[in-house]
């Protein structure tokens, strides 16, 4: 039995009493009650100083391995995808992704522990073969000093940009900072903004998961509003609730939630499509992960949304624990979905970067 194949089949069945070893992060997360924790003396895997890393990959030719002429996903085409390795330990964790340029070439990356990861995707014929020049360096409060020194702020989750402006949720503590990348990119200092006092009482492991900045020049509503997202904050009806920081019509709504599918990432598509990366957890069945897409023009103080899915998959796919989303448009006016998972630092899981089509 393959390596890949063993994997999937002990995480489908990780309940046999030893699963907390197999997906120690993703574990806590989904399984225990919220609770105020103590943050680890130093943290393991983030960093003090910018550095250069090695990241090894390996392709992912067939997304779904039992079925190898299938490259059709729902409305997605499978591209190309992944597995990426480093041996710097500080590599992984990675719960949010962007582009910094109209290519899908430079990226901006964060782990959950308050990195910062830049690098450049390389191509062959369209198809990824590696990552280049990648670096990590630490997230800076005001003071130039790693964000993680202050108690809890380290669970930087959720990831939007405005520009040289970049915004990061932090789940932990639930607040959202700012930082201008046209003042030393990865150097530069963060602050924290305001928000809404109810982004506060979310669930202290279910808060911020996803943001999105809505381009100035949209015409849309929503013109300049940063659209805050939990991963699992409810209300009164059991929907996921999310905020509309600044613009001109700031407050909350919320987003249906079905099938127990929680929020771990959100991209604003050219077109103004919203679209939803969503993801459940089971030590029965393993990991779900779908998409869903949201009209943007639905979404005001107040409202509740919903949308249709546009794709579905789960461990008989090559999919992990995903939690970044973003989408460029190709030369060929080809929309192109690209998703990060997040491995949670664990030796069963796996940091994979796969691409997709929408050809729907």
């Amino acid at each position: 039995m393959s390596t890949d194949r063993s994997r999937r089949s002990f995480l489908g069945h990780a309940a046999a009493g030893f699963s907390t070893l197999a997906l120690p992060g993703l574990a806590q997360a989904q399984a225990r009650p919220a609770q105020p924790e103590q943050r680890p003396a130093q943290l393991e895997h983030g960093v003090n100083e910018p550095v250069s890393i090695e990241v090894n990959a390996r392709p992912i030719p067939f997304f779904e391995p039992r079925d190898r002429s299938r490259v059709r996903f729902g409305s997605l085409q499978y591209r190309s995808g992944l597995v990426l390795t480093s041996p710097h330990r500080g590599f992984g964790g990675l719960s949010g992704f962007r582009f910094l340029d109209a290519k899908g070439e430079r990226f901006l990356a964060l782990s959950d522990q308050g990195t910062w990861f830049t690098g450049a995707i390389r191509y062959d014929g369209g198809r990824m073969v590696g990552l280049a020049d990648v670096e990590a360096a630490p997230m800076l409060n005001a003071e130039g000093r790693p964000i993680t020194e202050k108690r809890l702020w380290y669970d930087t989750e959720s990831l939007a940009r405005d520009g040289s402006l970049v915004y990061v949720g932090l789940e932990r503590v639930n607040q959202i900072m700012r930082f201008d990348f046209a003042h030393g990119g990865t150097r530069a200092r963060g602050e924290v903004i305001p928000t809404p006092s109810a982004i506060r009482k979310l669930p202290v492991n279910k808060g911020l998961e996803a943001l999105v900045f809505v381009p100035k020049g949209k015409s849309t509503p929503l013109a300049g509003t940063l659209v805050a997202f939990s991963e699992r904050g409810l209300d009164a009806d059991g929907n996921l609730v999310a905020f509309l920081i600044g613009g001109p019509s700031p407050g909350q709504f919320a987003v249906r939630r079905t099938d127990k599918f929680d929020i771990s990432d959100a991209v604003l598509l050219p077109s103004g499509e919203l679209l939803i990366l969503e993801r459940k957890f089971s030590w029965f069945t393993g990991i779900d992960i779908r998409i869903r897409s949201i009209p943007l023009k639905s979404i005001a103080p107040g409202a509740l949304v919903d949308g249709f899915e546009l794709f579905r998959a789960d461990l008989g796919h090559e999919v992990d624990n995903m939690e970044g989303i973003d989408a460029h448009v190709t030369d060929d006016g080809e929309t192109v979905l690209t998703m990060v998972s997040d491995d949670n630092f664990s030796l069963l899981q796996r940091t994979l970067l796969l691409q997709f089509t929408l050809v729907e």
